[in-house]
């Protein structure tokens, strides 16, 4: 159907207050897994992000996942189990202390020293990103995806999941920046939106690099170049 990827999925590490969060979750990880594509995203079995990356693995846990987060974030003590974590999760995002216990079951989990290298990480090991419904985490790394294609430091895809219009503002944000002259309407079609599962996969197989991008030649960022 399309050649393999590797696909940084950035979410919230909590359930949010509709379960249709965790159901387009998990169809994306399930439509990755029998894709055979990887998935990088930030660790944990928590939330958002513990269904995804259940879902790529699979049953057989045959998947391709990669986890990465900083030590800092790793439960380090389990008083409760997995399931009592995300049960507490489903009831209030005010239970999430931050931490989160981690497992073979989610694939593969890197724990790196801090949030700079994590991103780094993700971004190395991914040729697309998606954004799905989180919190502070998930706008500031992908606004940071976002501008390191706009400075050509990146030319891979990058898709916002829009459940049940979650990001309908910050589409609103984005073209208002457009209207007021902040942004140019060619590196508005950076941002590729999507609203099921199979049109995640439809936009990033089929993402053309948008014309008028900044043409900067980076060194320390390189890595990330090599990718697109």
């Amino acid at each position: 159907m399309t050649e393999t990827r590797s696909v940084c999925v950035y979410c919230g590490s909590s359930f949010g207050n509709k379960e249709k969060y965790a159901a387009h979750a998990e169809k994306l990880g399930k439509l990755f897994h029998q894709l055979g594509w990887k998935l990088v995203y930030g660790g944990g079995t928590t939330g958002l992000m513990g269904k995804i990356a259940s879902a790529t693995m699979g049953p057989n846990l045959d998947g391709k996942v990669l986890g990465v987060i900083p030590d800092a974030l790793v439960a380090k003590e389990r008083d409760s189990s997995e399931q009592d974590i995300n049960d507490k999760l489903k009831e209030s995002v005010d239970n999430h202390k931050g931490s989160t216990p981690i497992s073979s079951a989610y694939g593969e989990t890197a724990v790196v020293p801090d949030m700079h290298t994590r991103k780094r990480l993700m971004a190395n090991e991914s040729n697309a990103f998606v954004a799905m419904p989180g919190g502070y985490g998930t706008l500031e790394e992908v606004l940071e995806c976002i501008t390191w294609s706009q400075l050509g430091i990146h030319a891979n895809p990058v898709v916002l999941y829009n459940i049940d219009g979650f990001f309908d503002n910050l589409l609103k944000h984005i073209e208002h920046s457009i209207e007021e002259g902040f942004i140019s309407k060619k590196n508005g079609e950076i941002v590729q939106v999507a609203y099921t599962a199979e049109e995640v996969v439809e936009k990033i197989a089929n993402y053309v690099v948008p014309e008028g991008r900044f043409n900067l030649k980076w060194t320390d960022e390189g890595a990330h170049s090599s990718n697109s």
